[in-house]
């Protein structure tokens, strides 16, 4: 039986409409994980670690070893259990060993790095790589980290040329960060398939694969392949049913695609009380604002900022507190200064994207162009920073540009809030 091309065509129209309108992530699959849920095996061999070497630990013979290992544990659990004070515990821990060994050893300069690097400390970092080297380091160590504080203060062709020393080794490290590498550069398929292929490389591992595929994860979500980020996510739930950032990256999806505020909500509730970080306030704030519920947005809003400005988590929050200043919260005076502080910690398009923003939101319009024409103009940028952009350029009377930004933005849709979304899709139009 032969049957018309037009109803064929819209047959398959319908088909791709239901496909997209299709929700992703299931309430029972959530509702089970969050009932059955218990710390896995990766969380109590941890808590063992900590206990035996926090015991061979003794204070009228301070060393090296037990002290290492008891300071690489306390960061395994801030990974586990965002407790910023496990990483302040093992930064004194590592900076007593360089008092005892008159910071003649390597070893401690090299984790106080990937500490700093972790709390967003980038220069911090790179003057103790710096003393790490002067020591002696291997070629692998340094050129990993070469790569890592470069690739963060926006060195990006120091970084090139370090991964192209780990590039040889053709391991777990070397595909990781050639991943974030072509991400920048915007081949977000290379930088997905790399991720992957690093995931591949240390089934051994069920740390490091989880983390290797819930940031291929976060790539899909960038490239607007959902079911694929959420199928990703949920591999990682099964390796480690504590990745608390897959979790809430299900979560994400179910906000902003499938619009179930009410799943999302239950989502990062259940991930507060299990980590002790501010993101979850800040998913929150954006659940309330998909939902459209003005008080509760300010609210959240509010008790994220009251727990992100606190001083032991230093400038780890300047993206979220910029958009939360300039925005819901209406103080742009202060999305300026800490935008501006953050230039100080590490000066790239992204950052000055942020300040340029925050000028502009706070009635600055002339100085914020002038940092986007030195600073910004043809640099690589993210989502939201192309919208904070377009936003710019559309204030400013220059509507060519900003349709370049918005279209730019729009293929990373799904990073952005719920309300810039909606912008966004506003000022397509």
């Amino acid at each position: 039986m032969k049957y018309p091309i037009g109803a064929l065509l819209l047959a398959s129209l319908f088909s791709s409409c239901n496909n997209l309108n299709q929700k992703i992530v299931d309430t029972g699959y959530i509702d089970s994980l969050i009932n059955n849920y218990t710390f896995p095996p990766l969380v109590k061999d941890n808590e063992k670690e900590l206990l035996f070497w926090k015991n061979r630990i003794d204070p009228g013979r301070p060393g090296q070893v037990n002290e290492s290992k008891y300071a690489s544990a306390l960061i395994t659990r801030y990974h586990e259990q965002g407790d910023i004070n496990d990483v302040k515990e093992a930064e004194l821990l590592l900076k007593n060993i360089n008092r005892t060994y008159n910071s003649t050893l390597s070893l401690p300069f090299i984790a106080l790095t990937s500490s700093a690097l972790l709390q967003h400390q980038f220069t911090q970092a790179d003057t103790l790589f710096q003393k790490a080297k002067k020591i002696g380091i291997n070629g692998f160590t340094s050129n990993t980290l070469s790569f890592d504080v470069n690739f963060e203060l926006g060195r990006y062709n120091n970084a090139g040329y370090s991964l192209k020393q780990l590039e040889k080794g053709n391991d777990y490290s070397y595909y990781f960060r050639l991943s974030k590498y072509t991400h920048l550069n915007g081949t977000i398929d290379s930088a997905i398939n790399a991720m992957l292929h690093a995931a591949g490389l240390v089934k051994e591992s069920a740390y490091l694969q989880g983390i290797a595929l819930s940031n291929a994860g976060d790539l899909y979500i960038h490239a607007g392949d959902l079911r694929k980020a959420a199928d990703l996510y949920k591999n990682c739930i099964r390796l480690n049913c504590a990745d608390f950032h897959s979790i809430t990256g299900l979560g994400w999806i179910a906000l902003v695609h499938d619009k179930n505020d009410t799943l999302a909500e239950k989502i990062f509730k259940f991930v507060q009380t299990k980590n002790k970080l501010p993101d979850p306030l800040f998913k929150l704030y954006q659940m309330a604002q998909g939902r459209g519920d003005k008080i509760l947005e300010k609210k959240y809003a509010s008790e994220f900022v009251a727990k992100a400005t606190d001083t032991q988590y230093g400038e780890m929050y300047t993206k979220y507190l910029i958009e939360i200043y300039a925005g819901i919260l209406d103080e742009p005076a202060k999305a300026e200064s800490i935008g501006k502080e953050e230039l100080n910690n590490r000066a790239t398009p992204q950052t000055y994207a942020w300040y340029a923003y925050s000028l502009f939101a706070n009635n600055k319009k002339d100085d914020a162009y002038k940092v986007f024409q030195q600073y910004i103009s043809g640099e690589p940028l993210e989502g939201l920073e192309l919208y904070y952009m377009g936003k710019m350029m559309n204030a400013l009377g220059k509507g060519y540009n900003a349709q370049e930004f918005f279209k730019a933005a729009n293929k990373n849709k799904y990073d952005l809030s719920p309300d810039m979304a909606k912008d966004l899709e506003n000022n397509l139009q």
